[in-house]
């Protein structure tokens, strides 16, 4: 009887060992998502107060997501995609539904982004905005004896070996829009066939296609890009920052900047849900908030959020309250043929 309750006892500890080392191991939050999206400033004030542990992972392209989430299934959480790829994301089957009651803040969100149709659809939300911004092009004032105001400066032979270019399917965009077409997202057999051949004869005047901010940024900053398409605020900060000698500047060309719009979304059947709805929450607060935009450059999604610590000047850079800004930009969408726009970008990168 004596051996029985020895037994016993010792089984007990050991369950109550488990249950907490589960407890612990529940306490954590895998997130997949952009560079500058889980900075220590901003995250390790979510950790300290909600005793969630983060581990980042991050992509270089929306691309990314899917092949991902695909190869790697259960080790995800949140993820973080652009506005154009959430409802791939959501007939995929990689996501869930979203109770925004459980997201504080949600309502001060924007409703031209919380209420968007890609992200409220089925009758549920699949998304919480996170940040937006644009997609403008930056340049080295200096080696330009004009200043740039087109596109057109990304095709032009006398940068040959200077240009960069975002490895993105968005290359298709900007191709489009230097084309003259306004039907991006839509573009028939015979737009997309003169889109592969301008940027099949653009290759030759390429240095690098660039998979990431970070590497932008040490190609600017080594001098061996003088021009490329770049996440507005971002690149330009970062160069800048380095004190090299030389400044970079951004501008919008007059075929218009793209807009994006990036939010969280929870990877279905997380075992960390909890702690997803408290970094959705923190998110919107203004630690979150504030916090990812000054690490990125980027715009807040949350008006509310920033009014105590954003000063007067940073809300004006950082387009708060100027929805007319977002009206200005071609905001990006899924395009209509997905399949035949990566089709054509992979056709481009694999030309000679």
């Amino acid at each position: 009887m004596k051996i029985l309750k020895t037994a016993l006892i010792a089984a007990m500890a050991t369950a109550s060992v488990l249950a907490q080392t589960a407890t612990a191991m529940s306490a954590e939050l895998n997130i997949l998502t952009w560079e500058g999206y889980a900075a220590e400033g901003f995250i390790g004030k979510f950790e300290a107060a909600s005793g969630c542990k983060v581990t980042a992972a991050y992509v270089g392209s929306n691309d990314d997501f899917a092949a991902k989430l695909a190869a790697g299934g259960g080790v995800y959480d949140i993820i973080t995609p652009s506005l154009d790829t959430v409802p791939m994301m959501r007939l995929a089957g990689f996501v869930a539904p979203i109770d925004t009651a459980k997201v504080e803040g949600n309502a001060d969100i924007y409703p031209e982004f919380s209420q968007h149709g890609d992200v409220v659809a089925e009758g549920s939300s699949w998304a919480v905005p996170l940040i937006w911004g644009s997609v403008s092009l930056i340049y080295r004032p200096d080696k330009f004896a004009t200043t740039p105001d087109s596109i057109a400066v990304l095709f032009d032979p006398a940068n040959k070996g200077k240009i960069s270019l975002w490895d993105d399917k968005s290359a298709l965009y900007w191709t489009a829009r230097y084309l003259g077409y306004d039907n991006v997202f839509d573009l028939t057999d015979e737009q997309l066939e003169a889109v592969k051949a301008k940027l099949i004869e653009q290759k030759p005047l390429i240095r690098k296609y660039w998979a990431s901010a970070g590497e932008l940024t040490e190609l600017m900053a080594n001098q061996e890009v003088f021009v490329s398409n770049a996440w507005t605020g971002l690149t330009s900060k970062d160069v800048n920052n380095l004190k090299k000698g030389f400044e970079v500047v951004e501008f919008t060309p007059k075929e218009k900047a793209e807009g994006w719009m990036d939010s969280m979304m929870l990877v279905k059947d997380t075992p960390n849900e909890e702690c997803a709805y408290k970094f959705m929450s923190f998110m919107q607060s203004p630690d979150g908030q504030c916090g990812i935009a000054e690490s990125t450059g980027y715009f807040p999604v949350n008006p509310k959020a920033v009014a105590g610590c954003m000063d007067e000047q940073m809300k004006k850079d950082r387009q708060v309250d100027n929805i007319e800004f977002v009206k200005s930009l071609v905001m990006w969408q899924q395009p209509k043929r997905l399949d035949k726009y990566l089709e054509v970008w992979n056709a481009v990168k694999a030309a000679p």
